[in-house]
């Protein structure tokens, strides 16, 4: 697995209330969440990249207004008419 640095000012840990650990953590769960909610990448790498289990992401998904469902309801009309 690669490794990104990320340079952040010290003071936005502490306008955060969040330890490095914590704001690294919440990096990857928003990158996950971005990238799987525009079609880049599956629940399942997401839910890897942040670093939880597929069920713990789509409760994220919730808690950032984001569809677990990626299909729209005329693609889920097709699949179904053609049984």
């Amino acid at each position: 697995m690669a490794t990104i640095q990320v340079e952040v000012p010290d003071e936005t840990f502490v306008s955060v209330r969040r330890s490095p650990e914590e704001v690294a953590t919440e990096m990857k769960v928003a990158i996950a969440v971005h990238w799987y909610e525009r079609g880049l990448i599956s629940q399942g790498t997401a839910a890897t990249i942040a670093g939880m289990s597929r069920a713990e992401f789509i409760n994220v998904l919730g808690t950032y207004g984001v569809s677990a469902c990626q299909e729209t309801v005329e693609e889920i009309r097709e699949v179904l008419q053609r049984g």
